[in-house]
């Protein structure tokens, strides 16, 4: 093996030098190709239970991975030890372990012509996350408390009301030339109080506001208050009897299905033929006002990037929107380099890369494209039915299509919510539930990286008392 070269101490080294050092080393010491990113990030968080700090965290950390292709073998490894000794000892195992694994001929860097970052600002990266002082950051939390406490006498117990603020750094450079590199940064608060009924019977539920800089969140005072009207509702819940009816998932579990469908689409999940969508790209996989979007470049109406954007995927390529979905009919496979290859295709830009292994497959902004009903019409169109509020367990069969999840909600009546309702189980199939999709909602909002409107699928069943 050749003797990997003296690396400087790089306490003080910029990450895009000791990324592309990094891949130096690699290639003295016998890669083929060789890829490092680097992280750093830092973090602060606190959960305040009953006016007193219950968690208080504070925390930075600085690592790298390194991926080394000696031909059509490969490894990785990973380190946060960025002394020259770490990182000699992070190539050399990293070219000790490629040398022992199996061929496989699908494996690679993309090809150089590929690489690239998108040249828009995708306003990642804001200062004022930490611009409150530590205190104010504890006093976030507890006002946040403090007013889902306030908002009702049933509401006697709580699990906290908390804030968060991160920024993170990362670099990605590789043997052909890639160097990328982008910060991001992140807040959120949330509260999640407990209510109790007249018959002694405890509820729990929350809210939570998050955004990319401070002034994008909403106040601690409204989070605390929804996060109680949300627990409130939930008192005098019950089962409902065992029967098919029409489902409305509420925007925050109606994402979950949504990602699902990436996941059943993801090129990993097809070339193994382990999903239900395996051989039905250009077929019609759900009812035609349906049209799931992938879009890592997007902004937000606040002017912000997306919580999944990112000016490249996690192998190098310029990130960009995929259309899943159109019209109902599955348009695209998710794919990396690998999973295209395998499957005779083209990199969709979506691999995700974490600092050890192979590349995966990731989604940026995923969502489903709004309607043009509000959720009251939807709900107001429901005779009998469940308002779908919170799923629980991970009952998703993505092989089989089959769909099986614990839900709790609220009950539909003649257009109007009645009682809270738990203790129930929601099937279908994957395939069935698409199809019959029969509105979409207006109220498409980014909490997160995967969005969903307010959804009604017909002939699901409930499994109740």
């Amino acid at each position: 093996m050749p003797e990997v070269a003296q690396m400087p101490d790089v306490s003080n080294v910029d990450l895009q030098s000791l990324a592309t050092d990094v891949v130096k080393l690699a290639m003295k010491a016998g890669a083929s190709d060789a890829e490092a990113v680097v992280r750093e990030g830092d973090e602060f968080s606190v959960n305040v239970r009953m006016g007193q700090v219950e968690t208080l965290k504070e925390s930075g950390s600085r690592a790298i991975g390194l991926r080394v292709f000696v031909g059509k073998q490969s490894a990785s490894a990973s380190t946060s030890d960025l002394t020259a000794d770490g990182i000699r000892q992070l190539v050399e195992g990293a070219m000790a372990l490629a040398k022992v694994t199996e061929e496989d001929p699908f494996i690679g860097l993309p090809e150089t012509e590929e690489f690239g970052a998108i040249a828009d600002d995708l306003y990642l990266y804001f200062d004022d996350v930490y611009s409150l002082p530590g205190p104010e950051r504890i006093e976030w939390a507890r006002r946040c408390e403090a007013a889902a406490m306030a908002a009702d006498t049933r509401i006697t117990n709580s699990d906290g009301g908390s804030f968060d603020a991160a920024t993170g750094g990362k670099v990605l450079a590789n043997s052909r030339g890639f160097l990328g590199s982008y910060r991001s940064s992140y807040a959120g608060v949330s509260a999640a109080p407990l209510a109790v009924d007249t018959n002694g019977q405890m509820q729990r539920d929350g809210w939570w506001s998050s955004a990319r800089r401070m002034a994008n969140l909403d106040s601690p005072e409204a989070v605390g208050a929804e996060a109680a009207r949300r627990t409130i509702r939930r008192l005098g819940a019950k089962r409902v009897s065992t029967q098919r009816v029409p489902i409305v998932f509420s925007p925050e579990v109606a994402r979950s299905l949504i990602g699902t469908v990436f996941d059943a689409a993801s090129g990993d999940a097809i070339w193994r033929h382990a999903s239900y969508l395996a051989g039905k790209l250009g077929e019609a996989i759900g009812a035609a006002t349906i049209t799931i979007v992938d879009d890592s470049t997007m902004l937000l109406p606040t002017g912000v990037g997306g919580f999944g954007s990112t000016p490249f995927d996690g192998e190098g390529l310029p990130s960009r929107r995929t259309v899943l979905v159109e019209g109902g009919v599955l348009r695209n496979y998710m794919l990396n380099t690998y999973a295209a290859r395998k499957l005779g295709m083209k990199s969709t830009h979506n691999a995700s890369r974490g600092l050890a292994g192979a590349p995966g497959i990731g989604c940026g902004n995923l969502y489903l494209e709004p309607g043009t009903q509000t959720p009251e019409e939807i709900i107001g169109g429901v005779k009998a039915g469940l308002y779908v509020t919170s799923l629980m367990g991970f009952g998703t069969n993505i092989v089989t299509g089959d769909y099986s999840r614990g839900a709790a909600g609220l009950w539909i009546e003649d257009g109007q919510l009645t009682h809270a309702v738990e203790e129930i189980t929601i099937a279908g199939h994957l395939g069935e539930m698409l199809t019959n999709v029969t509105a979409i909602g207006n109220d498409l909002v980014f909490r997160g990286s995967v969005a969903s409107p307010t959804l009604r699928i017909d002939g699901m069943t409930i499994a109740g008392a």
